[in-house]
């Protein structure tokens, strides 16, 4: 007679459990599980970048397009008709040296406000800091900004511009626009999870930063104090910097750098706090 109970064989390994549990407070921002995870974070990116020009007639010239396009638009417009006044410089190159770091810093934030909606079978199947999604969607516009500032270079040569040796800051000056995009960015995407109406938003709010940033007209045309109250917009010194480096004009007051770096750093501490504090719920709603 066989016996009803079977016992376990003894070699047999019970896999450990993990109980998540939702973190509380300052201390649970878990930062340090980006590093762990860097391997899902590269490969996301990479993923990204492959669909973003998979079965594209152009590929990875839509990189060049955009700006360009966005440069000759305002150079007949803003350029020509209504002679709004560029520095001194001709005006296709003075718009297209602000349009390679604002159209980096759109394209991330475009990018990570609608990341979580669109990695929706993977956040309801597996664990991994959520923060690894925005931050993997933003990587790719790096090689956009490499192929456009390529770009940019060949029209300063053709112009007869020379740099200064401002250029150094132009890594910090990238820097600070993907802070600001990532702060941004990660209030969009777990505002978005619950209010789907925000993907529908983002761009429009872009387009209203795009006009409420020196892009199109210098921002010499305001005198202080309102210069430094404008760069309360963080991309101000970004834009004004870039343009101070690579075309021999003067770079914006330390005064200005100073208060768009405290903005940009408030709005990635607290974008991460609330993306942090927000997330227990992502794969229940999404």
């Amino acid at each position: 007679m066989v016996s009803k109970f079977v016992s376990e064989p003894a070699n047999v390994i019970v896999p450990p459990e993990r109980i998540l549990k939702p973190r509380r407070g300052w201390g649970g921002l878990g930062l340090e599980q980006l590093w762990k995870y860097r391997e899902l974070l590269y490969f996301l990116a990479w993923r990204d970048v492959k669909v973003r020009y998979k079965q594209t007639v152009l590929g990875i010239g839509w990189a060049i397009i955009q700006p360009f396009m966005t440069m000759v638009v305002f150079s007949v417009f803003f350029g020509r008709l209504a002679k709004v006044p560029s520095d001194g410089l001709p005006y296709p190159i003075f718009a297209f040296a602000a349009l390679v770091p604002w159209t980096f810093f759109s394209s991330a934030l475009n990018s990570s406000a609608g990341s979580l909606q669109g990695s929706t079978n993977l956040l309801t199947k597996v664990y991994f800091p959520r923060l690894i999604i925005p931050m993997a969607s933003i990587l790719p516009g790096v090689i956009d900004f490499g192929i456009a500032f390529v770009i940019l270079c060949g029209m300063m040569v053709y112009y007869g511009v020379v740099p200064t040796w401002n250029v150094v800051f132009l890594p910090l000056l990238a820097i600070l626009a993907l802070f600001v995009a990532l702060g941004v960015g990660l209030w969009a995407s777990a505002l978005n999870v619950k209010y789907r109406d925000i993907r529908y938003t983002i761009p429009f709010a872009t387009q209203l930063w795009l006009f409420a940033t020196p892009v199109a007209y210098p921002s010499s045309l305001l005198d202080e104090p309102w210069r430094t109250v404008y760069a309360l917009n963080p991309m101000v010194s970004v834009v004004e910097g870039f343009r101070g480096a690579l075309l021999n004009r003067a770079m914006p007051s330390l005064t200005m750098f100073a208060v768009s770096g405290v903005i940009a750093l408030l709005m990635f501490i607290t974008g991460v706090y609330y993306f942090r504090r927000t997330e227990r719920y992502f794969a229940d709603i999404i």
